[in-house]
């Protein structure tokens, strides 16, 4: 990790920036991979998972057979685990259930709204070295809450064509309907186009690589909805002399660990600290199983050192990250400033892992900045919210002549006649 001292203001944009791929090469193949699933449906999908997964499964679905046999491997501890994550997540996505509320915005006119839930809706797990099976309770427990129809998951298979047990339990576990043994790009165009085995969704939702980020912005843009811009993972971390160095570190790591083209970000008010932070993290990554990664995410993360606290959330603000820890002395003053964030963590004790896995909230967020216009994961993510209005003769009386006014100046004669007709025929009542 880069440390930089004090940097101008003028050079914040340029300390903003994540690490890409070439957004042409990228495109282009995002776009052949799509071509050829609308041609091709299953074939061409298992050609994608052989060329980018090296895997070649019996059978693009899972059986149950194949779920029982998963479940029977996972230890009671890890089950227990899951279930405990499964009830907090369930709980903080429960209360997001909104009432309806019947507005009567003048005499006579009933106006309210109505959640309704998305049909279909593909969830997308990342898997390979990493399995992320908590990301199926993210996905999996909202959708169920919110009365989808059908939750199908994709995800990548190992090299033997299997699927991690942890994510089979705990599928089954929070209602998924269907599982796939499809990553990446092709499991996105699967979800977006439909197979002869998948069946087209109507909204994707998942995290992934900017290779499965870059696919979802392209079905997004064929017409098919999707959760939000969820690519590398990332983390940005205000701290000052008050916080742990350790704690810090782990934190940093718990991120970096995730991909090559993860970003992680120390901002602290003290060169001494930020020192600490990265003795701690050169002696923690070497103790980690996936050192390698870690360690080129590291090289694309930064430490900053700013003169104040104000500064620090000054910064974060503009970098908007996906997750935002806050360990200084004055945590919960600056917790109230935060204005672009996926999720924030507040005080020494608030790890990231915590949100990652079980305290409730959803860990589904937006990355690249994106978190500046994009909210996180929720149970709005999987309904629709339509509008209701119902009006009474009175109700038309007392808002039709506003209504032909307006329509009038906008020059719709066919919207005022819509209303004039009704009026005389009350007149004649």
């Amino acid at each position: 990790m880069k440390t930089i001292l004090n940097p101008d203001k003028t050079q914040w944009q340029n300390l903003f920036a994540r690490p890409s791929l070439d957004v042409q090469d990228l495109n282009t193949l995002v776009q052949q991979v799509f071509t050829e699933i609308k041609q091709n449906g299953d074939k061409a999908v298992t050609k994608y998972t052989q060329l980018f997964d090296g895997a070649n499964p019996d059978a693009i679905g899972v059986s149950q057979e194949e779920i029982n046999a998963a479940t029977a491997t996972v230890s009671d501890e890890l089950k227990a685990a899951i279930q405990l994550a499964k009830s907090n997540i369930e709980k903080f996505h429960t209360v997001q259930k909104e009432a309806k509320q019947l507005i009567e915005t003048t005499a006579g006119v009933t106006c309210w709204r109505e959640s309704r839930a998305i049909e279909k809706v593909g969830i997308y797990i990342p898997g390979g070295s990493a399995p992320l099976f908590s990301t199926v309770l993210m996905l999996a427990v909202p959708a169920t809450i919110a009365g989808c129809k059908e939750i199908i998951l994709c995800t990548p298979p190992d090299k033997q064509g299997n699927i991690n047990p942890a994510i089979l339990y705990t599928a089954q576990l929070a209602g998924v309907s269907k599982i796939y043994k499809v990553g990446g790009i092709q499991a996105i165009g699967a979800l977006a186009f439909g197979t002869q085995s998948i069946s087209k969704v109507d909204k994707i939702f998942g995290p992934g690589n900017q290779y499965v980020t870059a696919a979802k912005q392209a079905a997004f843009a064929a017409g098919v909805a999707i959760d939000l811009p969820a690519g590398p993972s990332e983390l940005l971390v205000i701290a000052d002399a008050t916080a742990n160095p350790a704690f810090v570190a782990a934190d940093l790591l718990s991120q970096a660990e995730h991909g090559a083209d993860s970003q992680v970000v120390l901002v602290t008010t003290n060169e001494g600290f930020g020192n600490s932070v990265l003795a701690e993290i050169n002696t923690q990554v070497a103790a980690l199983p996936r050192e390698g990664v870690a360690q080129k995410a590291l090289d694309n993360s930064r430490i900053i050192v700013l003169p104040d606290t104000a500064s620090c959330i000054a910064f974060s603000n503009g970098y908007a990250p996906e997750h935002l820890i806050i360990a200084t002395a004055d945590a919960d003053a600056l917790a109230e400033k935060v204005t672009n964030a996926g999720s924030v963590f507040i005080g020494n004790y608030s790890c990231e892992s915590a949100g990652d896995y079980a305290s409730g909230t959803n860990h589904t967020l937006p990355t690249n900045g994106y978190a500046r216009s994009y909210s996180g994961v929720s149970l709005d993510s999987f309904v629709k919210k339509i509008t209701f209005q119902k009006i009474t003769a009175q109700g038309l009386q007392n808002i039709g002549p506003a209504i032909e006014a307006m329509a009038a100046a906008e020059q719709l004669q066919a919207h005022k006649n819509a209303v004039t007709i009704r009026l005389k025929s009350l007149q004649n009542v």
